[in-house]
């Protein structure tokens, strides 16, 4: 069965898309810990990052680094922090976030909950940092 994010790849449910190129897709978390709080996900599904295939995890990490800097030049942050949990869904995902505080990428806190309109909003301020 498709994970969610390859249903996102497939255009089968929608996501506030950022960033994507043949390979990468970049889009908002839709239960962020801060605002421009966004996902990074190969199209490849594959559940655990360390099975990517080398090339396919180097270029994630140069494809999110693409992603975070256009996140730097946008949303007002200290700098992007990075982590990759990959237990809440079977597709690695590499998770960026603006940080204004350690607390901020601190993943057992409440999410935020955004209207459609806020998420749609930060996802064109992002892609303006391209």
């Amino acid at each position: 069965m498709a994970s969610i994010f390859t249903k996102i790849i497939n255009r089968e449910i929608p996501a506030h898309i950022v960033a994507e190129d043949d390979n990468y897709i970049a889009f908002l978390d839709i239960m962020p810990l801060v605002k421009g709080h966004v996902l990074v996900v190969p199209k490849q599904e594959v559940d655990y990052i360390f099975d990517l295939d080398p090339e396919v995890l180097s270029g994630l990490t140069v494809f999110s680094q693409k992603v975070a800097k256009a996140i730097d030049k946008t949303i007002k942050c200290t700098r992007v922090g990075v982590a990759v949990i990959g237990l809440e869904v079977p597709h690695v995902h590499v998770h960026l976030v603006p940080l204004r505080t350690m607390d901020d990428i601190n993943f057992t806190r409440p999410k935020l909950k955004l209207s459609n309109e806020e998420l749609a909003e930060i996802a064109e301020t992002i892609k303006g940092g391209f």
